[in-house]
Parts: C-alpha cells; sequence; structure tokens
C-alpha cells in the first residue's frame, strides 16, 4: 500500500501539579486556546479543549507521524512555559507528570465533545480522583494509588 492512513480520536486527560485550582475562568479559556494550537502544530487536530479550574481534557485526531507521548510532552511544556508569563499567580506554575490517553471509536466522538464541554456541570459533584479512577477502570488499565496522583 503506497499510503499512510489514519484516523485515531484520543482523549487526554491530565491534571495541575496537586490539583491545584488555579486556572480560573479566563485564564482557562486562554489555556485551552493554547493548547489546541500546540495541537496543531504537531499536525494533529484539536477537536475540543475544556476542563475545569484544576485539569484539562483534550479531543484530538493524532497524526500518524506523532506518538502520543511526545504531543503530550510538548504541549504540557509549551503550556506551561506560557502559563508563566500570565502572571504572578503562575510563576511556580506546572501540571502534572502523568497523563492518561484512552482510545475513542470515532462513533463516540459526539458523545467525547459533549462530556468535555459540560466538565464545570460534571465536576459540581464529582472530583477530578473519582472521574479519572473511572476511566482506568472503564479502559482496564491496571493502576497503583500511590503513583497515580502526584
Amino acid at each position: 500500500m503506497p499510503q499512510s492512513l489514519s484516523n485515531i480520536l484520543i482523549h487526554l486527560i491530565w491534571s495541575t501539579r496537586d490539583r491545584r485550582p488555579c486556572l480560573d475562568p479566563s485564564t482557562r479559556e486562554k489555556t485551552h486556546a493554547f493548547l489546541a494550537g500546540v495541537v496543531r502544530q504537531c499536525d494533529c487536530e484539536a477537536y475540543r479543549v475544556g476542563g475545569p479550574t484544576d485539569h484539562v481534557h483534550l479531543a484530538i485526531r493524532l497524526s500518524r507521524t506523532v506518538s502520543v507521548a511526545d504531543l503530550v510532552k510538548d504541549a504540557k511544556a509549551a503550556s506551561s512555559k506560557w502559563l508563566k508569563t500570565q502572571g504572578p499567580e503562575f510563576a511556580d506554575f506546572s501540571w502534572q507528570l502523568g497523563y492518561g490517553a484512552f482510545s475513542v471509536g470515532m462513533s463516540q466522538k459526539e458523545a467525547l465533545l459533549l462530556y468535555i464541554d459540560n466538565q464545570e456541570e460534571h465536576h459540581r459533584t464529582r472530583s477530578f480522583q473519582d472521574e479519572y479512577r473511572d476511566f482506568l477502570s472503564k479502559y482496564g488499565i491496571a493502576f497503583d494509588e500511590r503513583y497515580v496522583w502526584d
């Protein structure tokens, strides 16, 4: 086959360091836009970037030439560096060390986008930790609580 084609939808999730609720509405909107720009620079497509004050969700189409690990590394590094320029309250900003990456069928794309759009409402009654544990369980990912949170 002379062409290499792919259509891989990934749901990425990561939190601020220690799940600090530092992404106020104004900063959050700019941060989400910045992250979407980094995703595009990596030759991927950002279908949606969202989340509440302490973590982000990204629905992305992964380029066939980019690994998930490289994309996340670039997105976290660039956005962390950028956030540190957004005011003294972000001088020591950082994201958590790890991340979650979950494959999603294209038939579930709209449900994923709606899920990301409704993050604020969702987290009125549910913590990030509970949400993340549910994703790990749903996707059959074994984890040790001692190493999931930083």
